[in-house]
């Protein structure tokens, strides 16, 4: 045990060394940085806070707006669906004085005329004049040519084929 003496003897030196006050003073900034460690903290975390509940407010302000916006693009969506069906394009057009058009006829590569051509529905509105030498029968058009499509010629997909009786109706413009 003589190692405690000594022990005592140095821990008793160094007491002498310091002034009675001077443990307290050297707590003083420890605790002070502890205090502003935790101050710095608790201010940190209160900012922090404060943009996450703005970033949430904000998320839900554009949340609202992308289903409103969602919400008019399906209503334009169902506009144009509705203006771009069939049957509204034909009556739009019959407002605006347009008429179906006759069956085509078509250029092959070799300069054959593949299908009849007919005339569109303005025929029986507004008279054609026809010059004297388109009357006269040419070689490349015969009269047998004109009522039905030529032996081997396939009409185009989507063409109709009218019988020589068959009349139409002019189509009735609203306002007109």
């Amino acid at each position: 045990m003589s190692g405690r003496p000594e022990l005592r003897g140095r821990a008793a030196r160094l007491a002498r060394l310091l002034p009675a006050g001077a443990g307290q003073a050297a707590r003083t900034p420890f605790v002070l940085l502890v205090v502003l460690l935790l101050g710095g903290g608790l201010i940190g975390l209160l900012v922090l806070n404060s943009a996450l509940s703005e970033g949430a407010f904000r998320l839900d302000d554009l949340q609202k707006e992308t289903k409103s916006l969602t919400d008019e693009e399906q209503a334009l969506q169902r506009d144009v669906d509705s203006y771009s069906a069939p049957d509204a394009l034909q009556r739009r057009a019959r407002e605006l004085g347009m008429v179906p058009g006759g069956d085509p006829a078509f250029l092959g590569p070799d300069g054959k005329v593949k299908g009849v051509p007919g005339a569109a529905g303005s025929a029986a509105r507004a008279p054609v004049i026809t010059p004297p030498e388109a009357l006269a029968p040419s070689p490349a058009r015969t009269p047998s040519r004109a009522a039905g499509p030529a032996p081997g010629a396939t009409p185009a997909p989507g063409s109709r084929q009218r019988s020589a009786g068959a009349s139409t109706q002019p189509p009735t413009t609203p306002g007109r």
